[in-house]
């Protein structure tokens, strides 16, 4: 299921074949479809469409192109319609500075009025910009340092990420401004731009991954191929995924679920996922036995959200052994069958040797990945109890200094260093194949840590992406 973050639906463009338009988008599987407004009469004939249609929701505001049109008294009433239960943020708002179809200045001013609605009544903004990437970015800067308590209500004070209060839509701005972004809480989101020939915004996309964005397709604009240059409607949205799941070599599925649980997540649309103890992506199957860590890695949400590709790890029990074999079904289906959640697998090693005794039975192939802290955890070598029932591990390094190691999962770094790289030689000789990992932070010294991993260790070395 998709959502469609951004579609004019009220527009002109969809007034003799509007329903068809609705039911094409529901037959493509679009589960819900946020309409923006650009003034108050817009606003009012989204939030119309809204209590017409259960699976649109509105959002109320100014388009930049408008901005000349807002007073108090008209900024009144989109505050006032913001109240509706429907209404899921304040927008379309930002800066255009390509049309200057109003003054830049008033354009900057209804821009920080709305932002202050948005406040006010703890809503999350759509916005829009054009030849104003910076400016807008220093409207949203100043909102957010003269009031603190937006949306924090949603925040985990455990969660790394910030809490979401916003969207830059339709976003062409480099990877700089991305990452700038997503660290001060808003996702950015992509059109049909996406799938245009040598488009701009597809290194950009690859710099940021798609764990932190929304699909739109701003219909009736920005149709992507092959049907550019045509009107665009919500169900072309799988074409976008299709487009960004091929970049990721993912699968469109993928795609969706992270975009739609960024959405729900975003503009507060229920139902949520529920905890998984098994989850897939690609064709591997993923078993979440355990939310519990001897570690505490400073790039890990595990006491936060924990949700990863959109799936929600945050298990309230620890499942047996028959419950995750009777999850898994038929282990052949899939490529492998991982132990890999927010938790340490190994601090459960009975659950791994029964299920993965299991699965090879089953002729199925089993990877673990873990911190590599096994032994530890079970004070003895359990290295040689996982021959013949692991056929790869992957071992997280994150980094080849102790000091520094320590810092990133807050262990004692000396200690669980040695034993993590002890892990890995005693792994190399028994387990087929071995990997190593760091992540793709700036601080880590990835070259420095691939010769220690090749050459040192003599097994494989991978960089985790870092989102």
């Amino acid at each position: 299921m998709y959502i469609d973050s951004h579609a004019h639906i009220f527009f002109e463009d969809y007034k003799t074949d509007r329903d068809d338009v609705l039911q094409r988008a529901q037959d493509a599987g679009i589960e819900c479809i946020i309409v923006p407004g650009t003034n108050v009469e817009t606003s009012k004939e989204a939030l119309e469409l809204s209590e017409k249609y259960d699976f649109i929701y509105a959002c109320v505001g100014f388009h930049p192109h408008d901005a000349s049109k807002a007073n108090d008294e008209t900024l009144r009433e989109i505050e006032e319609l913001s109240k509706h239960k429907k209404v899921v943020g304040i927008g379309e708002i930002g800066l255009d500075f390509h049309y200057d179809f109003s003054p830049r200045q008033q354009q900057i001013e209804v821009f920080e009025q709305q932002i202050h609605i948005a406040i006010r009544r703890n809503l999350p903004i759509v916005v829009h910009t054009r030849e104003s990437m910076a400016e807008s970015i220093a409207v949203v800067e100043k909102a957010l340092a003269s009031d603190g308590t937006w949306r924090e209500q949603y925040h985990n004070e455990h969660s790394r990420y910030s809490t979401p209060k916003g969207v830059f839509h339709c976003f062409t701005g480099d990877a700089q401004q991305a990452w700038q972004l997503l660290e001060m809480g808003f996702y950015v989101s992509y059109p049909g731009i996406v799938t245009f020939k040598n488009s701009p915004v597809i290194e950009t996309l690859k710099d940021i991954g798609y764990d932190h964005i929304l699909l739109e397709t701003d219909s009736p604009y920005l149709a992507p191929a092959p049907l550019r240059g045509k009107r665009n409607e919500p169900s072309n949205i799988p074409l976008i995924a299709n487009k960004i799941a091929e970049i990721f070599r993912a699968s469109t599925e993928d795609v969706a679920r992270i975009t739609s649980y960024n959405a729900k997540k975003l503009f507060g649309i229920e139902p949520m996922d529920s905890p998984r103890i098994i989850y897939k992506l690609r064709n591997s199957l993923y078993l979440n036995i355990t939310i519990r860590c001897n570690a505490d890695c400073v790039f890990c949400d595990r006491k936060g959200e924990a949700v990863i590709k959109g799936y929600n790890l945050k298990i309230e029990h620890e499942p047996t052994s028959q419950e995750v074999i009777q999850a898994i079904s038929d282990p052949t289906k899939y490529d492998e069958i991982v132990f890999c959640g927010y938790g340490e697998p190994t601090i459960r090693l009975d659950v791994i040797k029964e299920v993965a005794t299991w699965v090879k039975e089953h002729g199925g192939k089993v990877r673990l990945n873990t911190d590599g802290h096994g032994n530890i955890i079970n004070n003895r070598n359990i290295v040689p109890e996982l021959a013949g029932l692991v056929d790869s591990v992957s071992i997280s390094l994150n980094s080849i200094d102790p000091k520094q190691y320590g810092e990133l999962m807050r262990v004692d770094g000396e200690r669980f260093h040695k034993a993590m790289v002890e892990f890995a030689r005693e792994c190399k000789k028994y387990i087929p194949e071995v990997t190593m990992t760091v992540i793709g932070m700036d601080e880590i010294e990835k070259e420095k840590a691939k010769q220690f991993v090749e050459k040192e260790i003599g097994v494989a070395f991978r960089v985790r992406p870092y989102f």
